[in-house]
Parts: structure tokens; sequence; C-alpha cells
């Protein structure tokens, strides 16, 4: 059967590979999405809860300025070896889906069901719940009152969810209208996180010299502490492939996708360290490790009341953005699966007035919904990170079977093949085996494991029967 998926809008009818698979749905989804576009999906679906609330127990971990910076710089190169690759697979593949589509193309069907076994179980209603929380704490804090006190805590559950359900809906009723939010939820987010930088470095700085003494004290850098404090770095840098799931809604794919990640990632690392600086240049350590709110405190100190409302509302802002990126790229992966036969063919459904993948959103809200009224923030975040990363890695590591097909012919390729996906791979089996090795991880990184695995005898004993359509 000719391929006709992932071929060019407006009657261009040369598929983008021979050996991509499947028909495309009878409603497909358009590609509406331009290059800025789509740079702010990447920075708004990164820039959410993580440069605001990550910073204090990284700190904890390590507490000295110098290996301090040296995590998130550690953080933005794994962050930037990644995206440097995917920027190659994605202008080669420009199909909806993203990673699935790497995983699938280069390793096989059950693998990629494996991924998205993963974010239906794991991933992805971890991430809505843990990024719906710290909206709501913030929310709350605007408000006037403590989300760490009662009854608030309990309180942070249902705005949370609440959250969830409108972004949603913005999603649902069509992808110009989540474009809209994003486009403008980023440009809040990242303005107001500047604000806050230019603030330290012009009224904290002067008056505090910065806290960037002594560099490194005795006793504060161990290599498993380091790697843990890495993955609560990658939970904040994360959303750098979020991009390449609805990479099959992007305009000029070949061109756009490429510039886009890697845009979006280095302007994501460039103000993640300048965050990080400022931080520092207002409060020492100790108090960081021991600051929740930590952009928040940060302000109260240098313009008082108004400066914890200002941050306040920015981290709302931020994180309603990354909630609405969230709900605008994870969809697109069941949509891919169920496309392929590998999940329930109603999910592959596209609304015939909106043209959004719809069921696919409201199963991703209601997953999302259900995990934020049962888990706290740190469950859901570490929960998110040990089960993505595997996955990353394959899609990464998928450019070296791409690289010896004669028909692969992408737009872009990755500069220092193939060192830079290699350094990818090799920190992403660090942080794995560094979390089963530390005695505080080993036993939810191993029932995380544990549930992805479970994904195998499921896909045999179902659509693992079924031929390759």
């Amino acid at each position: 059967m000719e391929n006709t998926k992932g071929r060019l809008p407006g009657g261009k009818n040369q598929p983008y590979h021979s050996f991509m698979s499947t028909s495309a749905p009878a409603v497909s989804l358009q590609r509406q999405l331009g290059l800025w576009s789509a740079v702010a999906v990447l920075v708004g679906s990164t820039i959410g809860s993580g440069i605001f609330r990550s910073p204090a127990g990284v700190t904890d971990k390590l507490p000295g300025p110098l290996p301090l910076m040296a995590v998130w710089i550690a953080g933005g190169l794994f962050a930037l070896c990644g995206a440097l690759t995917l920027a190659e697979l994605s202008g080669a593949f420009p199909e909806t889906g993203g990673a699935y589509v790497f995983i699938r193309e280069g390793w096989g069907r059950m693998p990629a069901f494996l991924f998205g076994w993963s974010e239906l179980t794991l991933i992805r209603a971890a991430s809505l719940g843990a990024i719906s929380t710290t909206f709501a704490e913030y929310f709350l804090r605007v408000l006037g009152y403590d989300p760490s006190v009662a009854p608030y805590t309990d309180y942070v559950h249902y705005i949370a969810a609440v959250a969830i359900a409108l972004t949603a809906t913005f999603n649902y009723v069509g992808l110009k209208w989540g474009s809209l939010v994003q486009n403008l939820t980023t440009l809040a987010k990242y303005g107001g996180l500047m604000f806050i930088i230019l603030l330290a470095f012009a009224i904290g700085l002067p008056k505090t010299g910065g806290h960037f003494t002594p560099a490194m004290p005795d006793g504060s850098f161990h290599v498993a502490a380091f790697g843990l404090a890495l993955v609560s770095v990658l939970w904040a840098f994360d959303g750098w492939a979020d991009l390449s799931f609805v990479s099959g809604e992007v305009k000029d794919p070949r061109k756009n996708l490429p510039r886009a990640i890697i845009i979006g990632t280095l302007a994501v690392i460039f103000i993640y360290l300048l965050a990080n600086v400022a931080y520092l240049s207002v409060m020492p350590v100790e108090e960081i490790r021991h600051s929740k709110l930590l952009a928040a405190d940060v302000a109260q100190r240098l313009i008082g009341a108004p400066g914890v409302v200002l941050v306040a509302t920015t981290v709302m802002l931020s994180t309603f953005g990354t909630l609405n990126g969230t709900l605008l790229t994870s969809p697109r992966v069941f949509f891919a699966m169920a496309d392929d036969g590998l999940f329930f063919k109603k999910v592959a459904a596209v609304h015939p007035k909106y043209g959004t993948p719809y069921v696919s959103i409201l199963l991703v809200t209601g997953l999302g919904i259900v995990f934020v009224l049962l888990r706290t923030f740190e469950q859901l975040a570490d929960t998110f990170v040990t089960a993505i990363i595997p996955f990353y890695a394959l899609a990464v590591a998928a450019i070296y079977v791409f690289r010896k097909r004669a028909d692969y012919n992408p737009p872009f390729r990755t500069p220092l093949y193939p060192i830079v996906p290699a350094m990818f791979i090799l920190a992403t089996m660090f942080l794995l085996g560094n979390a089963i090795i530390d005695p505080s991880s080993r036993w939810p990184t191993l029932a995380v494991m544990g549930i992805i695995l479970l994904g195998i005898p499921v896909y045999y004993g179902t659509v693992g029967r079924r031929p390759a359509r």
C-alpha cells in the first residue's frame, strides 16, 4: 500500500521517507504552527515550575555555589545534546508523535508501544500533576493564603485539577487557541523571569556582593548526590523534546523544526543559568536550600511585598503556559499510537469542527486530574524524570540506525556526530544507574522500571499479536 503519512500539505505527494509506515487518518491534523509559534511551544513547555522550585532541592544535595552551577550547566549540556539530535530526527521525520515515531522507525513497534504505555501509565499524568500543583500553590499565594497550611494543602489539589481542565479546553477547541495561549504565556514568563534576573543584578548584587564563596565547601561534592541533583535539574529542563510530538502540525517542518528546537533549547539554557546566578546574587546557599518558593523569596528581598505578587503572578502564568503546552503536545503521542493500530482506534479521531485530536486530549486530561488528586509534587516530578529518560535515550540512539540507511536524508545533521548523541546516552545511563545504586531512590526507581516492563506482556497479549498496518 502506498505510504501517505507525512505528506506535505497542498498536494505535494512525495512521502518524507519510503520506509515510514501506515496510512493517514481520514481527517488529518493540519500544519498551522509557524517557526516562532513552534519556538514558543518548546520554551513554554520547558519553563514551568522547575526553575522557580527545583533550585531548593538541587542546593540541598549540593550545598556550594560551584557544584550548584556545575549541575545546571551539566543539565543544559544534557538537554542540548538531546535537542541537537532530535533536531535532525524531527526534520527527517516530521510526523505527529515525535519521539514515539523515532523509536518506532528505529527500534520497532514493541519499544514504541512501551513508550506510549509509559506515557499513559506514568509520564504524562505525572508531568501534568507536578506542573499544575505548582500553579495552584502560587495561585493561593497571590490570594494571600499559605499553601503549606491546612486546609489550603487540600485546596492545592482541587485548584490544580481545575487548571488542567481549563488548559485542556483551550486545546480541545483548536490548535490556534492553544497556540495563542502558548505564545502569550511564553512571552509573559520569559519576560517575567528576565525582569527578576535584572532586579537581582541591579539591586541585590550591589548590596550583597553575591554569595559565591566558598565556591565548594568541604564535603559539598559527591558523585551520587550530583546524580540525584541532576535528576531535579532535568525536571526543569524537560520540554526540549515536546515540540517533536506536534511535528505533524508545524509548517515547512524540514526547515522550521530543527531551527525551533535549537533556538528554543538555547534560549532556555541561557535564562536558566542567568536565573541561578541571580538567585546567588541575593541569597546565600544555606537559605536557598530551605526556600521552596525561591523566586518569590528573592523578589521579596529586592522590592518587598510587591515582589512576591509579581513573582507569584509570573509563576502562575509560567505553569499555566506549561500546562497548556503539555496538553498541546502530549496527546499527539496517543493519537499516533492509535493511528498505528497500537492503541484504541477511537483515540486517533480528529474533531470534525475543531481539527484537534479531541479523544486523546480528553484521555490525557483525565489521567492528569486523577494523578494530581492523589499524589504530591515531589512524587510526581521524580516519577516523570525516571520514566521518561530511558525513552529519550532510545529516541536519540535511533540516529545511529537511520544514518546507516541509504534513503535517509535529513535537512539538518547533528554536529559532532557520533559524539553528541553518545554523550546524551551515556549521561542517561549514569542517571539511571546512580538512581538504582543510591538507597534513597533505589526502590522508587525500580518500581517505575517495573511498571514500564509490565508493558511487554501487555503488548504481546493485545496489539502485538496483530500484524503491522
